[in-house]
Order: structure tokens, then sequence, then C-alpha cells
């Protein structure tokens, strides 16, 4: 058993708190739009956050160093606000007591873990790593069945994600990138993601080979990758359809999912897996140049699998 903190409360913050298991707290992680009110009880008691007769302490701290984790006995620290996604930055918590910090985010230096890919890398020398994002969490899984079968020479991904809370309820001032700041539900928004060329990373044969691009779109959740790649063994569609679903029926279970029914992206809210290959939407134009459909809930799927990686991480202590 491993007692965790959790250092912001937001979209991810409350999720994973969902996944492990003041009155203003209460109200946020009680009720949400998207996933439904919580099915236990929920009260603030004494200072505290009680979930289901769980006692958990609140900081309320702009600087993470200041948080006594070492006090509330949290030994692992969720980092979750978006914004101490360094090492540096990360490791204020550790001067607070923590023992291990996760990045529930990208990492410019971190090292980056994706569960079911290169998670088996961890060694307990690491005490800031990150669990990489929702979309490098849904294509890596997917990247690697078809690299390990058929060796991707390369490939262009894009992802169609839902709205995040970054995004501007109606137009307003933005920073380099303009239309980063238009209306999040009015608008179909280009914009740019590292989620492919951090597969690299996690998947050191696929570096420089995988690069790509999101388009925010006026759903409240669950996205979709389109992962277009040239193979450099041939392959029929259908012996494609056929390790994939051998992975997520086997080593890969409970990670990738396969699906051969005629679902859409609501079919996937609450969805545990990081990803969900949709065998019926992928199309191939001959042996060697295919495009691949996976589904994801960018924000279900992915607390998931942080509370999958400390639980990891925690095994190898």
């Amino acid at each position: 058993m491993v007692k965790v903190g959790i250092n912001g409360f937001g979209r991810i913050g409350r999720l994973v708190t969902r996944a492990a298991f003041m009155t203003k707290k209460v109200y946020m992680f009680q009720y949400d739009s998207t996933h439904g009110n919580y099915k236990g009880e929920v009260k603030a008691e004494g200072g505290k956050l009680i979930i289901d007769g769980h006692a958990i302490t609140v900081f309320s701290e702009r600087d993470p160093a200041n948080i006594k984790w070492g006090e509330a006995g949290a030994t692992y620290v969720v980092e979750s606000t978006g914004v101490f996604t360094t090492i540096e930055k990360a490791s204020a918590h550790i001067k607070g007591g923590a023992k291990r910090v996760i990045i529930s985010a990208p990492s410019a230096d971190a090292p980056m873990f994706v569960m079911g890919v290169n998670h088996d890398k961890y060694d307990n020398s690491l005490a800031v790593v990150s669990n990489a994002s929702c979309t490098t969490n849904c294509l890596a899984p997917l990247a690697k069945v078809i690299n390990d079968n058929f060796v991707i020479v390369e490939g262009l991904m894009s992802t169609v994600h839902a709205i995040t809370a970054t995004q501007k309820t109606v137009d307003g001032p933005s920073g380099k990138l303009w239309r980063d700041g238009r209306g999040a539900s009015q608008n179909i928004i280009p914009a740019s993601t590292g989620a492919a060329k951090a597969v690299g990373k996690v998947i050191p044969e696929l570096n420089g080979k995988l690069t790509g691009m999101a388009f925010r779109v006026p759903t409240p959740n669950v996205s979709v990758v389109d992962l277009t790649v040239r193979l450099e063994k041939p392959a029929k569609y259908d012996e494609i359809k056929k390790v994939v679903k051998a992975a997520a029926d086997g080593p890969m279970k409970g990670i990738l999912g396969y699906t051969e029914h005629q679902v859409v992206s609501t079919d996937f809210n609450g969805d545990c897996r990081s990803s969900i290959f949709d065998a019926g939407a992928g199309i191939a134009l001959n042996d060697h140049f295919v495009k691949l459909v996976t589904w994801y809930d960018n924000e279900f799927g992915y607390s998931n699998r942080v509370c999958d990686l400390m639980a990891h991480m925690a095994s190898k202590e």
C-alpha cells in the first residue's frame, strides 16, 4: 500500500483520486459533468476531505516545497497542476517529504514511462518521472505492436482531441498561437502536439520516425488517434487486425483494446484502457501503407495509467 499525495485538483488530479478509489473541493470531486457523480460518500470535516471514510489532508500552497507531504504521510506525489513539469520544479515536492513524484504530463527532462510499452525500464533510482501525455499513452501501445510485427518506416499522427480546460470558452486573447484563443465550443482548432515525437522517447527504434498534430474539437471528452504509417514488411489489413487483437487479448490486456463494433466517441467515456483499436475504421492503400484508428478517454483512461505507474513503481521499492 502506497500513501499518495496529489498536487493540483483539476481534471486529472480529481480523476486520479477517483481511479485510486473545504466544501468546494467536495463539490468539485463529487460532481462531474463528463464522468457523472461519484457514487460513494464525500464530505468535508475538520478541514479534511473525507472520501468513503478515508480522511485526506488538503493543502493550499503556491510553492510545492511548502506542502508538508512528510507530515501527511504521502510518499508518492502526483504532480497534476501542469505547471511543475521539469525535474527541478517537480523535485520541490521531495523537499516537503515526498519520496517520488509522477508528473501527469509530458516533461522536457524527466524520464517518460508508458504502461505496456516501456514501464519495465523503470528503476528505483529515479525520484521524478513522467507518465507522458494521454495521447502518447494512446499512440505508443499501438505503435509498439505494429512496429514489433511489421516495422514502421515512418508515420504521421493526427489526434482529434476533445476540449481541455486550458481552452477558451469564447474568443479571447492568446499568446503566439492566435487561434488557440478562439472559442472551444464553436470551432475545430488545429493545434500542435508533441505526442507522436514523444513515442520515440519510449520506443527508441521509432525516434525520428513519427510526428503529428491535433485538431481540438467541441466535445467534452474522448479523443481518437489517426496513425498513418509506411511499413517495411508487407501486411494485409486483416493481418494487422489479427496481431492487434492478439496483443489486446494477451500481453497488453487492460491497456490496449480491440473492437469491431460500429462505435462513436461517447461509447468510450469512462473507459479505463489507454487505447482501443477500431478495426472497422482503418483503411489500407496497399500492403505497405495503412491508416489505423484508435480511441481513448483522454481523462479517465490516462488517470488509470497514472495509478498503474505508481503501483508498478511501488513494486520496485
